[in-house]
């Protein structure tokens, strides 16, 4: 079974920066892709970012150049820094691992909320 538990998430005013922080645990055995998705009230869940196994990153359009999604290590631990932050990026921010093609493990999500 894989855990994943993500934290950082608070209120800001627009303009600020969060740091979120994910941190995967359990029958994993190796570096896994990880992603950040988030969901906005009445709207789908939407990809924010994503690390693949050898670090490699990918952004929303939305979000390239303000936010950075970065790996601790060799660890399934990972960031997301995240600036110049605006009231539409308000959602609940999840994370994810990739335990194989087909399967994915979901955190309970972390609340980021941006006041104009």
């Amino acid at each position: 079974q894989v855990q994943v538990a993500e934290s950082g998430g608070g209120l800001v005013q627009a303009g600020g920066s969060l740091r979120l922080s994910c941190a995967a645990s359990g029958n994993i055995f190796s570096i896994r892709p990880m992603a950040w998705y988030r969901q906005a009230p009445g709207k789908e869940r939407e990809l924010v970012a994503e690390i693949t196994s050898a670090g490699s990153t990918n952004y929303a359009n939305s979000v390239k150049g303000r936010f950075t999604m970065s790996r601790d290590g060799a660890k399934n631990t990972v960031y997301l820094q995240m600036n110049s932050l605006t009231p539409e990026d308000t959602a609940l921010y999840y994370c994810t691992l990739q335990i194989t093609l087909g399967s994915r493990a979901w955190g309970q999500g972390t609340q980021v909320t941006v006041s104009s």
